[in-house]
Order: structure tokens, then sequence, then C-alpha cells
């Protein structure tokens, strides 16, 4: 895993935009209708090739593929494990807190920005049988894509995000939920170790150990018990992998809204760390939580640890200055040490396969410009 050695280096936390011409092909195919699936293949190879070149292009250190060629965050895995159906319950409530805080101003986000645009359900996945992996050629097209995508550009390093076995769906088969994770983990181990044998430095995608937390129904205890079997249930699916080719990211969700009952990363870090990763991806930038940073004066960052706080956010169409980049750079420099720190962002831009992504395109690559430019002044700084 490549460190910020004698510069700040950047990346992000994975999704991006896709072209509308792959999301018509990609809506055709979720929903039944025909479509040329040589072409749909197609389609997916060149856009990732363009959006690694655009990445590289905007200074991105340590791209990806954009997941250029998943539905959603969600719902990918669904073409990949065995053992799910989707819920006969249709769309779960996501953020309950917050809309119980905020009816309308929900209401109106969900029509028009999150769901509006989406070419995919987002159905939750209910385990109605034994979980097993059967995504391989999928895992392979997508190592193939990022690889011939690389070719010819200066990135020393990619990483291929992946889905925690806490995202998967909903367990309605096993006998205990501990069984159930376990159970996915095992075969989600399937996926890890294929991008990291391809050379390629996989992230665990786990937003749901922050929603553990800002769960108001359960008990501190009750947290923490989760918290502590998910966390196993990751490790698991890890098990043996070096720790420096792994990535952990966490956050709150693709939520633009208030989002006051969003958890605190300080209930959370103890088991962030607890993580056999080698770099935690986290949250920063936005308004609920850059006062965070402080926590690290406190905390300890175990040694060899690399941290990617976000540093700009995928919250907001305002495009962070530059020098303010730096200063939030510098914070987490001092604290942990420059050359444990790469600059990122708080969450994916396009977690969902959307027409409506609520950071306008080309205001996403202003950002990432940004970033480049606000990591060059800390680095000046720093060195």
């Amino acid at each position: 895993m490549l460190r910020s050695a004698d510069r700040i280096l950047t990346t992000h936390c994975g999704s991006l935009p896709r072209p509308h011409d792959l999301l018509d092909m990609m809506k055709a195919r979720l929903t039944g209708n025909s479509y040329d699936e040589e072409a749909f293949a197609g389609r997916v190879r060149t856009a990732v090739s363009d959006i690694v070149h655009q990445q590289v292009e905007c200074g991105v250190d340590v791209p990806c593929d954009g997941e250029q060629g998943k539905p959603g965050f969600f719902t990918y895995v669904g073409e990949r494990l065995n053992g799910f159906e989707p819920s006969p319950e249709g769309r779960s409530q996501i953020y309950p807190a917050e809309v119980a805080a905020f009816p309308e101003y929900y209401e109106r986000y969900f029509a028009q920005a999150m769901g509006g645009g989406s070419i995919a359900s987002m159905v939750p996945l209910v385990c109605t049988g034994p979980v097993s992996y059967r995504g391989n050629e999928v895992v392979q097209r997508d190592i193939a894509n990022l690889r011939l995508a690389l070719e010819g550009t200066p990135a020393q390093e990619a990483f291929v995000p992946s889905v925690s076995p806490t995202g998967v769906g909903v367990n309605k088969y096993y006998s205990t939920d501990e069984a159930y994770l376990f159970a996915v983990a095992e075969a989600m181990r399937s996926e890890y170790q294929a991008i990291v044998d391809a050379g390629f430095i996989l992230q665990i995608d786990d937003p749901f150990l922050t929603d553990v937390f800002g769960d108001p129904t359960l008990s501190e205890a009750e947290r923490r018990n989760k918290a502590d079997v998910m966390v196993a249930a990751v490790n698991h699916g890890i098990r043996g992998i070096p720790e420096e080719k792994i990535r952990f990211h966490t956050c709150y969700g693709i939520n633009h809204g208030p989002r006051i009952h969003d958890a605190e990363l300080k209930d959370v870090i103890e088991f962030v760390l607890r993580v056999n990763a080698g770099a935690y991806s986290f949250e920063n930038a936005n308004a609920r939580h850059e006062h965070e940073y402080h926590l690290w004066e406190d905390v300890k960052l175990p040694d060899g640890k690399v941290l990617i706080p976000g540093i700009i956010t995928h919250s907001s169409n305002i495009v962070e200055h530059p020098e303010l980049i730096a200063e939030r750079i510098i914070r987490f420099a001092r604290l942990v040490g420059r050359e444990n720190v790469l600059a990122g962002n708080d969450c994916g831009f396009s977690s969902q396969a959307t027409y409506n992504t609520e950071v306008d395109p080309k205001v996403i690559w202003a950002k990432f410009r940004a970033l480049t430019e606000g990591a060059a002044l800390a680095s000046l700084r720093l060195w």
C-alpha cells in the first residue's frame, strides 16, 4: 500500500457517476428488457477506461474503476451470491430517525434525489438459503477492465471496492445473525481474495458499522455486542490477506439531509481500529463531522496504519478551497504523522447507479482537482 513518503497522496472512496448510455443498458438489463450483452460488456469496459483516465488527469494518485459496472452499492452482490432474493416486504425505511425528525424534507429528497433517478431498486435482499459465491466471472471482468484502463497511466496503485459482509442483506435462513454474517463473510472471501491476488488494493465498504451506533432502538450494550460481531465477520472474510493490501471504509451513507442523528466517530473508532486493515477511510469533511479530527489527539493510530480522512465531501456541490483542503490535511498530518495520511473524500459520489447524481459530475471533477491542489499546498508545508 502506497504511503505519503515525500508528499500527500490523494484517493477517494470508489463510486463515481456512470454515463447515461451505460445507465440505459444497465436499466434494461435489470428490468428484464432486451439488451445486447456484448455491447453492454464493451460499454462497461470503455466507461472504466474513461473514468480511470479522468481520475488520473485530476491528479488522483490511487484511483479505482468508479464502480462503473455495478448497479448499486446494496444490490450488486445479487448477481454474485447464491441464497438471496428480493424482500417481499419491498423497500425498507432508511435513516428512520432522520425521517421522523424531518419528514417533509425526506419525502422530497427520496422522490427527487436519492431514489428519483436510480436505475436499481433499493429493495433489500433477504437470505433464504445457504450462502455461496458465484461471482467469479464477474469479479474477473472487473479486474480485467481496471487493469486495461490503467495501462499507460502513471498510477502506481489502484483499489477495488467490495461490500462488507454486514451490508449484503437480511437473514431469514440461518439460526443466528452471527452464523449468517460469518457465512456471508466466507462467501465474499472469494471476491476479496481475487482482488488482492490480481495485485489491487481491496477496499471493504462498511457504512453499516456506523449505523449501529446511530440506531436509537438499541441500548449501548446492544450496540457494542452487534458491532463486535460485525467486526469479527469482516475479519473472518479477510483472514490471511496481508493488512497492507486492505482499506476499510466506513461512513454515514449518501444522505444529503440534516444528519443530526449520525453517530459520533468517538463511539465507532474503537471498532474501526479492530478491523485487520492497513488503512481506515472515514468522513471528516462535512459540517457534522469536521470537528472530529480532535479525536486523534487522544486516540493513537496503531503502528503501520494509514488514515484516509474525508478531505472533500460528497454532501455538497460547493468545491472546497485548496487552502481549506491543505488545512484539513495538515491537521491530521500533525496528529498522526504526514506519512500516515492519504487525502480522500467522505463517501462515494454515486453509490447507486442513477441519472440524478446529487453532486453534479462537473463539480465532482472540480472537487478532485481542488483536492490535488490542496494536497500539493499541504505537502509544501509539511516537507
